[in-house]
């Protein structure tokens, strides 16, 4: 809903990026253990790796099962705090080439829902993945469905496909995903207002993104009304009109498709050092409660969410209502215009800063949670190749009547679960996030 970032314009440029769709304080030194704040709650991760340095020594993870797939950050995808995946997709029914195609760089993003691809990762794969027809308003049919997706840092347009799509060893088969910058239809107005064109040159470095949010389809509101800017149908390759879209023929959240670990899913991340790291491997665990390696503490803080998946910050006495705890975003994001900033609105104090906010459920559900943060100038670090930083911030102000995001430097040193939907796991019923 609002136009890309600028870049900030050091040694090394890194952008800022946030990826919560609009459809639908650590100490400054090493420790990993944050220590309880206020309202008793303890910080300390579930897991550490015993790797040693500031490289990537993560050495040991938890246990592995059938439900689990590699997480990394590193440098590879272009900016700090990008956490991305590799899929397999497939026309449906097959799983061999030259009908599948291994994809790296596809960013994970607890933000969204759905799979979504830029054409140019699947060249030749995309002209035979069958494409989605049967619009609610399209009394043909017929025509194609083509998706406009907003998020906070832009949007994704092409067409809603069907594709078997495999995440470590689990498949979602002939779901419906976005092939986004396909060409095949003219953006419209209401879509290339979101902002800048996640399938630009500017995203080159970015293949796609995996949506794990709480939803298993990606609008509530295009049930009901013809959204502008969020789906359409296409009678001609110049004329495209907004509409319904059933719920089964939405772009869907690969995880609710898996047979078996399909109520959520985990993010584990290592604790990352003040000074941050090179690069970090983690886990995506498919399922929440349903093997031994992915059962929810007891003690974990759990936060309802409402139907766009927000809740509630409370942060220098104000109220952000639409707050998401974002793997697709790459920092902290809120607005606090007495922090300095750069080009590009990184936040760069002198020292680094011991701040925090509180959370809370939007349903008035739970115990508000205070919840300490530290914000540091990631300039320095990102130019000599640390691109794991637990402390980058943002100046979020296009959004600052609304929207704190807490990015990716919340989920470094804990176990974030994100259940489904009316997924119950234990005595709790989703939509939910848990840490």
């Amino acid at each position: 809903m609002n136009t890309l970032k600028k870049t900030l314009s050091l040694a090394a440029a890194i952008g800022v990026f946030a990826l919560s769709a609009c459809g639908g304080g650590g100490s400054s030194g090493g420790s990993n253990n944050q220590g309880s704040n206020s309202v008793g709650w303890n910080a300390t991760p579930d897991w550490t790796p015993h790797g040693s340095g500031t490289d990537s020594g993560n050495s040991s993870l938890p246990a592995t099962g059938d439900n689990t797939a590699t997480i990394t950050v590193d440098k590879s995808m272009g900016s700090i705090n990008m956490p991305k995946v590799s899929i397999k997709i497939c026309v449906p029914g097959t799983q061999s080439t030259p009908q599948c195609v291994t994809v790296d760089n596809m960013l994970v993003d607890t933000g969204s829902t759905g799979v979504r691809i830029a054409a140019r990762a699947i060249p030749t794969l995309a002209p035979l993945l069958l494409t989605q027809v049967g619009a609610a308003d399209d009394t043909s049919g017929s025509a194609p469905i083509v998706e406009c997706m907003p998020f906070a840092s832009g949007y994704t347009w092409g067409s809603v496909k069907r594709a078997d799509i495999t995440i470590g060893s689990k498949t979602a088969s002939n779901l419906p995903i976005q092939v986004y910058s396909d060409n095949a239809y003219p953006v419209p107005d209401d879509c290339s207002n979101s902002g800048a064109d996640i399938g630009g040159a500017d995203f080159s470095n970015m293949n796609g993104i995996v949506g794990v949010d709480s939803f298993t389809s990606d609008s509530a509101d295009a049930l009901t009304t013809a959204v502008p800017g969020l789906y359409y149908y296409c009678p001609s390759q110049n004329s495209c009109v907004s509409t319904r879209m059933l719920a089964g023929k939405q772009v869907r959240n690969p995880i609710a498709s898996f047979a078996t670990d399909n109520n959520g899913a985990i993010i584990r991340l290592p604790a990352v050092p003040a000074g941050g790291k090179t690069s970090v491997t983690g886990q995506l665990v498919f399922g929440i409660g349903t093997q031994q390696n992915n059962q929810m503490p007891s003690t974990a803080t759990i936060l309802a969410v409402d139907k766009y998946g927000s809740f509630t910050t409370q942060y220098k006495g104000r109220a952000f209502t639409h707050s998401l705890i974002d793997s697709g975003t790459n920092a902290y994001a809120f607005p606090d215009d007495t922090i300095p900033t750069a080009l590009g609105d990184w936040y760069t104090p002198a020292a680094p800063l011991s701040v925090s906010a509180t959370m809370e459920s939007t349903n008035g559900s739970g115990k508000p949670l205070d919840v300490p943060f530290s914000i540091a100038n990631p300039g320095g670090r990102s130019s000599a190749g640390y691109y794991a930083l637990s402390d980058a911030g943002t100046n979020f102000s296009q959004h600052k009547n609304s929207m704190f995001l807490w990015g990716l430097p919340f989920f470094y040193g804990r176990d974030v679960y994100t259940a489904m939907g009316n997924a119950k796991v234990g005595t709790q019923t989703g939509p939910f996030i848990a840490f």
